[in-house]
Formats: structure tokens, C-alpha cells, sequence
């Protein structure tokens, strides 16, 4: 589901400053930062400071009233922090006409739309209006959204909010998912606990002005990845990573420090990721592979 996006440049903002009208204050100004893919970030500070104008100038929402900004892919996708109900589609319509607005043919985006919705337990909603969708649900939407096509950057404003236990468990694998496949992934969100420890670098918005604050990641936990494909990998898999048959597809057993590089692999062979989660969560039961 999750397609590897390559070698890109960092995105790259240069002086960048936004207020809105001519005349108006600065809400943001003299940010000089550099987002390289493959690399979570998230972003911090008090409220009204301008968290989410960076957000939106990032994603290319918003454009800086001075300033240049740089290197954002093509595919970038943005999880506002209000999700606008009121249109005139279903949700998989939604999803699928956004998803050729995204380079998606019609068949491809039907397909990852179906499949996004059923991954955030959203399924029998699909031929529901927006308007007519829960809270809740109308935010499995909105976060749908923003990875149908495998985003080279994605920007999330709260996402999590309003999400179940299930749905947001769901949003973190697929936020790690396309780290690993070399995105770049900048978020908000209220919660300090959310993805503690992982972000590669710490954005402190204040006094309208951004600080990055690079910090080394915590030692790297044993990772379990259940995935399912039929094109042959590469043997050894990196880090030694094992693979072991189960009912629900093949699991990978990998130190936490090569698991990047496994889901790279992983990806690049069109392979479909269902769930990254660390070895301390229960095993599924397995039958190992005949050599």
C-alpha cells in the first residue's frame, strides 16, 4: 500500500516569513529550516504561536509573504486540523477523486481508498456521504486522504484528534511506514506521548520564530513487521532480519536499527506492510518456513 519514494532533496525553507494582509502582524518570520526525507519531525510550542501556519506553508497550503520554500515533492499530503465535511461526496468518492487528483488511476485509487478505509476500521462507511459521517469517522476520511498515494511529504495538524484507540494505533504504523520509505512526516499533536522518543528532530515554535532541535533517537528495540507480497526479496534481508510464514502473511524478525532499511526492501518490492510493531508485542502464532 505504501509505495518507497526514493532519493529526493530536503525541503528547505530560507527566510520565511507569513502574516496575513499587508499590514498585518508577523506570525511567523525568519525561519531558516531544512527537512531531509526519511525523517520525523515534529513541532512544539504553546498555543497561537504558529504551529500550524508552518504546517500550512510546508505543505504548500499557505505561501510565505517573504522567504523562499524548496524541495517539497509532488506528492505531498496535508491533514488539516479541521477536516471540512460538507462536500458533495461520498467517502470513497472522496477518497478516489482525490486520489486521481494525486496521479492515481481511477482502479488504483478505488483500490487503496477501500483499503485505507478498512485499515482504520471504516469500511462500511464507504458509500456514506461526508456529511452524514460521525466525527470520528469523518477524520479516518481526512487521514485516508493524505496517504492514498504514498506521500513524499506528509504534514499532520492534530490528526490524531478525534481518532479511536484503534484508529490512532493506525496512524502511528503508518506514519513509521512512510518514514521508512523515505518521507519526510512533520506533525502536531497535543499529546506528548504521541510517537515519544522517535522524531529525529524537535521544532520549538514560538515568538514567531522556529527552532530545530536535533536529538539522537533512544536505543532501537527488536522490531516485528507482518507483511505479504509474491516478488522474491534479497537473501541475506538487511540485518539479518528472519521470516517466518503465518496465517496472515510472512513475519519479520529484525533489530530495531535495521528496520528501516527491511521495510525499504519490503516496498521497493511491492510488498504490502500490515503492521510494525515492537517484539514485546504478543507473537502471533507462526509455522517457520521450510528452508
Amino acid at each position: 500500500m505504501s509505495a518507497y519514494v526514493g532519493e529526493r532533496e530536503p525541503v528547505r525553507l530560507a527566510g520565511v516569513g507569513r502574516r496575513y494582509g499587508p499590514r498585518g502582524p508577523w506570525v511567523l518570520r525568519g525561519v531558516d529550516l531544512e527537512l531531509p526525507p526519511g525523517r520525523l519531525v515534529r513541532a512544539g510550542g504553546p498555543n497561537g504561536a504558529g504551529k500550524s501556519t508552518l504546517l500550512r506553508l510546508v505543505a504548500g497550503v499557505d505561501a510565505p509573504a517573504e522567504g523562499r520554500i524548496t524541495g517539497r515533492p509532488a506528492r505531498t499530503a496535508y491533514v488539516p486540523e479541521r477536516f471540512p465535511p460538507a462536500l458533495p461526496f461520498t467517502a470513497l468518492g472522496y477518497l478516489v477523486h482525490l486520489g486521481r487528483l494525486r496521479g492515481l488511476r481511477t482502479g488504483a485509487a478505488r483500490a487503496r481508498a477501500g483499503e485505507w478505509l478498512e485499515r482504520f476500521g471504516a469500511g462500511a462507511y464507504a458509500g456514506t456521504a461526508l456529511a452524514g459521517l460521525s466525527k470520528g469517522t469523518a477524520q479516518k476520511v481526512a487521514v485516508a486522504q493524505a496517504l492514498l498515494a504514498g506521500p513524499g511529504l506528509l504534514v499532520l495538524d492534530e490528526a490524531w484528534t478525534g481518532l479511536d484507540a484503534g484508529a490512532r494505533a493506525v496512524l502511528d504504523d503508518a506514519v513509521r511506514e512512510r518514514v521508512a520509505a523515505g518521507a519526510t512526516v512533520l506533525f502536531v499533536d497535543h499529546d506528548p506521548r504521541r510517537l515519544a522518543g522517535e522524531a529525529h528532530t524537535a521544532l520549538r515554535v514560538e515568538a514567531g520564530r522556529v527552532r530545530a532541535e536535533p536529538r539522537g533517537a533512544p536505543p532501537a528495540a527488536p522490531v516485528r513487521v507482518v507483511a505479504s507480497g509474491s516478488l522474491p526479496l534479497p537473501d541475506p534481508l538487511p540485518g539479518g532480519a528472519t521470516a517466518t510464514a503465518t496465517g496472515g502473511g510472512t513475519l519479520f524478525r529484525v533489530d530495531g536499527t535495521a528496520s528501516d532499511a527491511l521495510l525499504r526492501v519490503l516496498l521497493a518490492a511491492s510488498w504490502h506492510v500490515h503492521r510494525v510493531e515492537p517484539e514485546t508485542a504478543p507473537a502471533p502464532a507462526a509455522r517457520r518456513e521450510a528452508p
